[in-house]
């Protein structure tokens, strides 16, 4: 079926008869039919231009939407990266801290042993000036004793150019022993 449109109701025209519908109120009818069809012609093109603009506005929020879902996939990738960044500095850091304990640890261990080997030959060291004094005390020890008989030997009779067993040295040796040789922290 074919539309009717404006024009073709402006230039159609009817058969008079002689019962027909009268002239004037068919014309009436027809221009009120026109306007209302131009009336609904014009809300027409109104509502196109309208429904035109919102399909723009849609396609636009469409582009807008997928902008967004690509920048929220974006920043969601930007932060997955940052945070294995992240997690690999952090293990990075914990390597090379790890790395500088065990330095750390292992010039410790080594100031530790250089100090127990300082300590032992210091202790060798004591030991020898221990022994030596101790010798050498005994030598001084046993000079004043050739030289110095005691008051003993002297009363007896006994010549004063034979040593005479005395029992002094004996406390002597012992104090000299006990209290200038050892080291009360270390023992004898």
């Amino acid at each position: 079926m074919k539309r009717i449109t404006i024009v073709d109701i402006q230039h159609r025209t009817f058969k008079k008869a002689i019962q027909g519908y009268a002239r004037e109120d068919v014309d009436q009818f027809l221009d009120e039919i026109i306007e209302s069809l131009e009336d609904d012609g014009q809300e027409r093109a109104a509502l196109e231009a309208e429904l035109l603009d919102l399909k723009e506005r849609i396609s636009h929020f469409k582009a807008m939407e997928e902008s967004l879902q690509n920048t929220l996939l974006l920043a969601q990738r930007t932060a997955d990266e940052v945070k294995a960044a992240a997690h690999k500095e952090a293990d990075l850091i914990i390597r090379q801290a790890r790395i500088e304990a065990e330095k750390e640890v292992a010039t410790l261990k080594d100031q530790i042993e250089a100090a127990h080997r300082e300590r032992q030959y210091a202790f060798a060291e004591r030991e020898k000036a221990r022994n030596e004094l101790r010798a050498l005390l005994l030598t001084h020890l046993s000079l004043i004793e050739e030289r110095h008989p005691s008051a003993e030997a002297a009363s007896n009779g006994a010549p004063s150019h034979a040593p005479a067993p005395a029992p002094a040295p004996a406390p002597v040796r012992e104090h000299l022993h006990v209290g200038l040789l050892e080291d009360p922290a270390v023992g004898a």
